[in-house]
């Protein structure tokens, strides 16, 4: 079998409710800082429109700010080239980028993001909290407006709505805080006033880690009957799809089990999901990179083992992150099976923006 014949099945299509893909192939979020004063200008339209154009199915953008006094407070200086998914002129440059990816033959969403800004969620007030899933919906409502084919909540990485899921960063005594199910009811409750602003056919998918950054060997379910009580009423409120973040897809999540974590959410929600993680890089994960500066080579050895998965149904899209930001042509190279032409990643990638 050769190289174009191994991968084909990434190239089969998919639909998710109403929305057909073309491929199994997504980009993941990369935070860029390329927007300044949070609007998305013509270098950012022609960054997600080259990868379109070569033949990405799904483009899921970086993190896009939503409209709350302290979605970067931790990070101040990211409010001012962090894209926003509010005000005229941001909604008009992602209108711009909407229309060329579509254009390009591409789907894409908007990543909704909120950095957590307070560090833990304890002092937020029920009243606060309501502003907050106001702010979100706003956020998802603006990004149906301009054209966007669903959105992406990032509910991982230590950010705003993981520190309502973490124990480390929810000590609250309310509906909001206690058990592990009870910390997902902020999420459940977020997830379910999205879908009955934007309606039963504009997709959700949620983005889910169980590392948090600076505690990547921390999990919020330690087990799969854990991980189905946190995560099954989050699914039920209105979640079509699942963003599992690991470091290397082909690591099993849990003790006697191949499944990765996406694997495992769709055994245990039966929703869609992505999977992630070093896909056909070696050598440096996306932690060395940010910790020690450490490049990756690339490398499809282990997309044999990918694409097996796939098969397999343990989950349904995958998604690239550093290869296919070294490499806008990442996609069309693997269809034809030219995986010798890929490029490497390089520290030079994540500072241009190309």
């Amino acid at each position: 079998m050769n190289n174009k014949q191994q991968f084909e099945p990434l190239f089969e299509p998919f639909n998710l409710g109403n929305l057909n893909l073309k491929n199994r192939i997504v980009m993941a979020p990369m935070t860029r800082n390329a927007s300044p004063n949070g609007i998305p200008g013509q270098n950012v339209r022609d960054y997600y429109t080259r990868r379109a154009e070569n033949n990405v199915s799904l483009i899921i953008t970086e993190g896009t700010f939503i409209n709350h006094p302290d979605v970067a407070s931790e990070v101040p200086a990211w409010q001012h080239d962090v894209p926003h998914i509010y005000g005229e002129l941001a909604l008009k440059g992602w209108t711009d980028v909407v229309n060329s990816v579509h254009n390009a033959g591409g789907k894409i969403f908007s990543q909704l993001w909120h950095m957590g800004g307070r560090g833990n969620v304890d002092d937020y007030t029920t009243q606060e909290i309501n502003g907050l899933i106001d702010a979100y919906v706003e956020g998802a409502l603006n990004a149906q407006k301009v054209g966007f084919d669903g959105i992406e909540l990032l509910a991982g990485h230590g950010f705003l709505i993981d520190q309502f899921f973490w124990e480390r960063t929810n000590h609250r005594i309310d509906k909001y805080g206690g058990s592990l199910a009870k910390r997902s009811t902020f999420a459940s409750e977020l997830v379910g006033s999205i879908r009955r602003a934007v309606g039963p056919n504009f997709p959700i998918s949620f983005r889910i880690s169980q590392w948090k950054y600076n505690f990547y060997q921390e999990k919020l379910a330690n087990n799969p009957e854990e991980l189905e009580t946190f995560i099954k009423p989050i699914s039920e409120a209105g979640v079509d799809i699942f963003h599992g973040s690991t470091r290397r897809f082909w690591e099993a999540e849990f003790k006697n089990s191949e499944l990765n974590l996406s694997g495992w959410i769709k055994k245990v929600t039966g929703k869609p999901t992505i999977t992630i993680g070093s896909i056909s890089l070696e050598g440096s994960d996306f932690i060395n990179y940010f910790d020690e500066g450490r490049e990756a080579e690339h490398n499809t050895n282990k997309m044999t083992g990918l694409v097996h998965k796939l098969e397999n149904g343990e989950f349904d899209l995958v998604a690239v992150g550093r290869a296919i930001l070294a490499d806008p042509e990442w996609a069309m190279k693997i269809k034809k099976g030219k995986v010798n032409e890929l490029k490497s990643f390089t520290k030079d990638a994540q500072e241009k923006l190309y």
